[in-house]
């Protein structure tokens, strides 16, 4: 008897049925599957959430992942790359300067041959020149225009004055003619201040212009007098400084 129950026990123990091992796999993996799903799609935007999905769904239907960078790799693709790098350069790109006007390059190109001129004839001692809000200012020291006291133009400053004219016919822009004195008292009874003499050196000036065919609309004059001097009237130097015309071409509006 004894040893018929040890032989029903060994049989009992030799057929223990494992096939619930199977389903059991499969719920582990699904959990770990669902785990892991949740976890990344916390971290991650839609995209990576599309990637990751279809890696478990290659890995648990055997389907074929064309893209060998999708799923679970954290290589951007190529793409989503050239998307950043777009982005970055356009970021970083320098604003691309505006065109210039035609008001603007005409006014480059009369600079230009008025250096051009003064260069060439060595006159950088007497006349200057520079680009400002208002336009292109040309400044002629009275000794290359003028006696002292005097607002009658000399004959030896006909030549410039006519290479000025020449070049300010090349735009259209409006002309202002502007005197400036030093601040020593005049002694002179045809004028009686500094403001009476730096306004008939202006017109003389303007008057040379409306001569040479500038037209009347486009030319104006000021006499500034002593009060807007470019050095204190402390030498002499500073004095002949002050002491000038300058001829404005007008940026328009």
């Amino acid at each position: 008897m004894r040893k018929q129950r040890r032989n029903f026990d060994e049989e009992h123990e030799e057929h223990i049925d494992e096939s619930w091992l199977i389903p059991y796999a499969d719920i582990l993996t699904l959990l770990l599957a669902l785990f892991i799903v949740l976890f990344a799609s916390s971290t991650v935007d839609k995209a990576k959430y599309e990637s990751i999905m279809e890696a478990f769904k290659s890995e648990l239907t055997g389907t074929k992942i064309e893209n060998k960078d999708s799923g679970l790799s954290i290589k951007p693709s190529d793409k989503e790359s050239d998307e950043k790098t777009d982005q970055q350069e356009q970021a970083t790109a320098p604003e691309a300067a505006p065109a210039q006007s035609k008001e603007e390059i005409e006014l480059n190109q009369l600079k230009e041959q008025l250096t051009k001129y003064i260069n060439d004839n060595h006159l950088e001692a007497v006349i200057s020149l520079q680009d400002t809000k208002r336009g292109v200012e040309i400044s002629l020291k009275d000794v290359i225009l003028f006696d002292p006291g005097n607002a009658d133009l000399k004959a030896s400053s006909f030549k410039t004055l006519d290479v000025l004219v020449g070049l300010s016919k090349t735009v259209t822009n409006p002309i202002s003619i502007e005197g400036h004195t030093d601040n020593v008292p005049i002694k002179n009874s045809k004028y009686q201040s500094n403001w009476e003499l730096s306004s008939a050196r202006a017109v003389s000036v303007l008057h040379f212009f409306e001569s040479k065919s500038i037209a009347k609309e486009r030319l104006q004059f000021v006499g500034y007098g002593e009060y807007q001097p470019l050095f204190p009237n402390d030498t002499k130097e500073h004095k002949q400084a002050n002491r000038r015309v300058n001829i404005v071409i007008l940026r328009k509006g």
